[in-house]
């Protein structure tokens, strides 16, 4: 008589600075949270993780601190990001488990070695019994089927929360990155600023995203630009808080508004991407141009970003399927094939 004895469960996180997605081999993605953490101010002890610590944001007593532990991709609180990944572990395996999990975590290609080993006993103390590390580039790649084991350029550009990735991969390798810490988060911060300063407003981070994904436009045609009293121009009220009065206070803004206000964050996304196109060997030059760049990460869902980065470096782009998963799906995909991307990743 045979006795099936369980083995060790194998997941890939993708620990972004916005949103942290787990995925479990075999099953799939089982977690999809904001990267966010309530504490007690007193003694550091955590209150709540993810979703229903992202509602806290702007909204807690004196006594809870409602925070995101990474910033720009890497770790700021390392205590608070090993409780919040020992959570998401507890969540994807199970509490009673026979055997501790192998975890690869994904991380920006620019972090330091200090900020990759962080991550990597973060993931260890957390509960893992062997931790990986696969850069993000690669992990969104393999997550948006680009066969990179061929001999040929492909460029990968993933813009996420903190951070954006730029790179060129050949041969299952990464050849020429470019790793600037400004992305989604950023876009937010100037969407508050620009109204705070145009509207004697001020807003929260939660209601400046919520303006990005409605009305925020990277590439507003001339005649949109130029014609400000069109009718079919996206507009949105918003409310906030009055800088002189103190009282509450409702505007609208439209689309070319917001477009001036993110104008030169994605001016710095897009000096990222040319610095890799700089940087590219000639022959793989000709790969990229070929085939276009592909865009991964939540932020490349931005309204025409894809317009704006073709018409910026010349080069035909185009947003990956699911681009807001590629990263989780290819971290997955890895760790189910650890053999074959062995070369590409570190291990503790």
């Amino acid at each position: 008589m045979k006795f099936n004895l369980p083995t060790s469960k194998r997941i890939g996180i993708d620990l972004g600075t916005a949103n942290t997605l787990v995925y479990l081999t075999g099953e799939g993605i089982v977690l999809n949270e904001p990267t966010v953490v309530a504490v007690t101010a007193e003694d550091n002890r955590v209150v709540a993780v993810g979703s229903e610590a992202k509602e806290m944001l702007g909204r807690t007593p004196g006594n809870v601190i409602a925070m995101r532990p990474l910033r720009d991709g890497v770790i700021a609180d390392y205590t608070i990001t090993e409780s919040m990944l020992s959570y998401f572990i507890d969540k994807a395996c199970g509490k009673a488990r026979f055997f501790k999990p192998e975890v690869m975590v994904c991380i920006p290609s620019g972090v330091t070695q200090v900020e990759r080993r962080a991550v990597l006993d973060a993931a260890m103390t957390a509960g893992a019994r062997v931790a990986y590390l696969i850069d993000e580039p690669l992990a969104a790649a393999i997550g948006a089927k680009i066969p990179i084991a061929q001999p040929a350029g492909h460029m990968i550009v993933n813009i996420g929360g903190g951070s954006t990735e730029s790179a060129v991969i050949s041969l299952g390798g990464v050849v020429v990155h470019s790793s600037v810490r400004v992305a989604g988060n950023k876009l937010d911060e100037a969407i508050a600023t620009y109204i705070r300063k145009k509207f004697n407003l001020l807003v929260g981070e939660t209601t400046a995203e919520q303006i990005k994904i409605s009305i925020g436009n990277a590439f507003i045609e001339e005649e949109k630009g130029t014609n400000k009293h069109q009718t079919n121009l996206k507009k949105m009220e918003i409310r906030g808080r009055d800088n002189v009065t103190g009282l509450p206070r409702t505007i609208e803004v439209d689309e070319v508004q917001i477009n001036e206000a993110i104008k030169s964050v994605l001016n710095e996304i897009i000096n990222g991407v040319k610095l890799v196109l700089e940087q590219c060997p000639p022959e793989l030059a000709a790969d990229v141009i070929d085939k276009g760049i592909v865009l991964s990460g939540g932020t490349s869902l931005l309204t025409n970003l894809d317009k704006l980065m073709t018409h910026a470096t010349g080069v035909p782009c185009h947003v990956a399927e699911d681009a807001l998963l590629c990263v989780v799906k290819g971290t997955g995909v890895a760790m189910e094939n650890i053999e074959l991307y062995k070369r590409s990743i570190n291990r503790k």
